[in-house]
């Protein structure tokens, strides 16, 4: 990058905040052309290769640049595992939508704000002022008449309060309980993440509960399962809750996927986007619906998708049901929990 990147960086969005050194206020630039933002599925360090162009800043010295006006952006936020980055590709497709598709720099902010992390040491106002800075400079397009729409990672959704607070515009999607044991227990990785996650999700889950959670000996596969499902839904019943004056849609991915041109036009109008009948069918026609949307070079249909689900809920029927009794006791226990169970069921 030469010396005059802080005229480039007003422009457009072409030099993106990739990552942040918190401790030492920096940020890692990187160059991206706007195709390359409608590949990745991720805008973390899998990008990161010998060819693509990037170079370290002070974070001063980005705040310290005059930006011009720029439209808040629109957010996509999920439970995890729900057809998120399908969703995203789809909607990206619109020449109006910049789809950026779970930036590392959120995350980042997003773990900081769950755990307060002391030798960084932002008070409160510091903190609100560096996730306005992030999301101003995440805001930035490549043309007129195009918004930013960012797709966040399933751990930046306790950003979604304060994000949304300021009368924001987000999609939450999710699915029922038992869709979402399955999905989760149809794959190896999925499994190892929710094994890794259980103590960071318990922690959360029992901070939004107000009491412990009194587990007895070691949870089972389903049980760390349903972790992710109860602490990520309550976090977004929680930001609903906090954010009146927010624009929020919850969409049930199995209804998607059992009408996705007719769920994807009003999603679509939520937005503020213009997609006809026309335009929704030909999208989901389109090869997106049939490949696996984290890596396009795989296949994978809804069809398939059902297809190994069934085979976890049979697999796993025991383990399965005797976890959603689990989290009909927890919803005993905890209205909060039981506002979640019951915001999934309504909002089908």
């Amino acid at each position: 990058m030469n010396k005059d990147w802080q005229s480039r960086f007003a422009g457009d969005a072409t030099l993106f905040p990739h990552l942040a050194d918190l401790q030492q206020n920096q940020v890692l630039l990187s160059t991206m052309s706007e195709a390359a933002f409608n590949q990745a599925s991720f805008l973390d360090q899998r990008l990161f290769t010998p060819e693509l162009e990037r170079q370290v800043v002070a974070w001063n010295d980005i705040a310290s640049i005059a930006l011009p006006p720029l439209q808040k952006p629109h957010y996509i936020f999920h439970i995890g595992h729900v057809g998120s980055t399908l969703i995203s590709r789809l909607l990206g497709e619109l020449d109006s939508v910049l789809a950026l598709r779970e930036p590392a720099i959120l995350r980042q902010l997003g773990d900081e704000y769950v755990n307060r992390q002391a030798d960084i040491g932002w008070s409160d106002d510091e903190r609100t002022h560096r996730l306005d800075l992030v999301e101003t400079w995440l805001s930035r397009v490549f043309h007129a008449g195009q918004r930013v729409m960012i797709k966040a990672s399933s751990f930046v959704s306790p950003l979604a309060r304060p994000l949304l607070a300021d009368a924001g515009t987000a999609l939450f999607l999710f699915t029922s309980t038992e869709r979402y044991l399955q999905t989760i227990l149809a794959g190896d990785a999925s499994k190892q993440e929710a094994a890794a996650l259980t103590d960071l999700r318990l922690s959360r889950l029992q901070q939004h509960c107000g009491g412990s959670l009194k587990t007895e000996g070691s949870l089972s596969l389903a049980q760390t399962a349903a972790l992710g499902w109860l602490c990520e839904m309550v976090t977004l019943c929680d930001a609903e809750s906090h954010c009146p004056q927010a624009k929020i849609a919850w969409l049930d991915f199995d209804d998607f996927l059992d009408q996705p041109a007719e769920r994807l036009q009003p999603t679509a109008q939520h937005f503020g986007l213009d997609l006809s009948t026309e335009q929704a069918r030909r999208l989901v026609s389109s090869p997106i619906m049939n490949r696996y949307s984290k890596a396009p070079e795989y296949d994978y249909s809804a069809s398939l998708r059902e297809e190994l689900l069934a085979e976890a809920g049979k697999f796993h029927a025991d383990d399965i049901k005797q976890t959603l009794l689990w989290i009909d006791q927890l919803a005993r226990r905890f209205p909060i929990v039981a506002a979640a169970l019951s915001t999934a069921e309504s909002r089908r």
